[in-house]
């Protein structure tokens, strides 16, 4: 039997842009992330029959599900998709099992309830089928909303912000049994959130979209560390991303050496840059090293920088500590709450830290 994927090719300009293009491998989960009204809910809909993009094509297996150059689309009842939605949605009057069984109507009555129950064994929901939705917690109802949605036998599965409406015990729960259910499941797997951490727990590869558009898709490691653009890197939470120039390479030591303002950065070896170009690149915080104010650095460190904290916001056992450098430019770290009392810190005191040369990535100017 082929191996299962869908893939999406989606355009429009209005009323909701959209320019999407990517696909799902069975077995493999892609995480759509991005902010409210990126166009996540969207993308689901146009997926599902039940919204229809201007331009596009999205195909299942061997199978054409919408095309607008041949005029082809599916109405949803013919779609094979599974969806698991963000409040459940399952049937109040109905039963555990049997808001699993009305999703069966494919199968001959005699098949159901045996399929079923195999359904509610691999959710671990043995047993209580014969609960309503009411005599279930948020996690069991949402582990019978996932049922309910194999029971169709589908092609695709999407999940639509499916863990945001439990508590964060039970969410870390529903993201591990996601992961393990995946090794049994011969299907693609599309979820939606914006909760980039659960992404990173639970992807394979994730889909960074704004306003409709598919900025980058990648591992979740090079989605972190490798942006495509200052863009990217905003969606994802960085914070220090700043311009400037790289002025020359030495391939032989594997470095690039980048211009901020008085400062020459030795970097990672980057060719793509070409000497004199100007370029966003950012530091993530925990490619930042404090140096200890009671033994100043003998220069050891790699791209050491002194500036003023100009901020300190105590979170509990972490402290985030803001640095303002003689450019007026700030850079954001954060230190166990123990090491900046240890140091010393305090607002108006002078640090200097080091930002590892592995750490600095250098990005392509986005246009304006």
């Amino acid at each position: 039997m082929p191996s299962k994927s869908i893939t999406i090719q989606l355009r429009q300009d209005a009323p909701i842009p959209l320019d999407l293009d990517f696909s799902c491998a069975s077995g493999e989960i892609v995480v759509v992330v991005g902010p409210s009204g990126s166009g996540k809910t969207t993308l689901l809909r146009s997926i599902c029959g039940i919204y229809h993009p201007s331009v596009g094509r999205i195909s299942s297996n061997d199978a054409i599900w919408f095309d607008s150059k041949q005029r082809i689309n599916l109405p949803a009842q013919q779609r094979r998709v599974g969806m698991v939605f963000q409040h459940y949605a399952l049937f109040p009057h109905k039963t555990a099992i049997q808001n699993i069984i009305m999703a069966q109507g494919h199968l001959e009555k005699s098949q159901r309830l045996e399929k079923a129950q195999v359904l509610l064994e691999l959710v671990h929901m043995h047993g209580l089928g014969d609960r309503y939705p009411h005599q279930l917690s948020g996690g069991q109802q949402q582990r019978i909303a996932v049922a309910r949605a194999l029971a169709r036998e589908p092609d695709v599965l999407l999940l639509d912000e499916p863990f945001s409406a439990v508590d964060q015990q039970t969410r870390r729960k529903l993201v591990r049994e996601l992961v393990q259910l995946r090794n049994r499941l011969d299907m693609p797997i599309i979820h939606v959130t914006h909760n980039l951490n659960e992404a990173r727990r639970i992807a394979d590869r994730i889909c960074i979209i704004h306003r409709g558009n598919n900025l980058q898709i990648d591992t979740p490691h090079n989605i972190m560390t490798r942006p495509l653009n200052a863009e990217v890197a905003y969606q994802t939470g960085h914070s220090n991303i700043f311009n400037g120039t790289v002025t020359k390479h030495d391939a032989a030591l594997g470095k690039t050496y980048l211009q901020w303002d008085v400062h020459e950065f030795e970097c990672s070896h980057q060719p793509d840059f070409a000497p004199g170009t100007e370029v966003d690149w950012l530091i993530p915080a925990e490619n930042l090293i404090l140096h200890r104010r009671d033994r100043p650095s003998r220069g050891e460190r790699e791209n050491p920088v002194t500036g003023i904290i100009s901020e300190m916001l105590p979170l509990g056992e972490s402290t985030t500590v803001t640095v303002e450098f003689a450019n007026r430019q700030l850079m954001f770290m954060g230190v166990p709450t123990h090491v900046a009392h240890r140091n010393g810190l305090a607002q108006g005191e002078t640090v200097t830290v080091s930002l590892l040369s592995d750490g600095i990535h250098l990005m392509h100017k986005l246009n304006g």
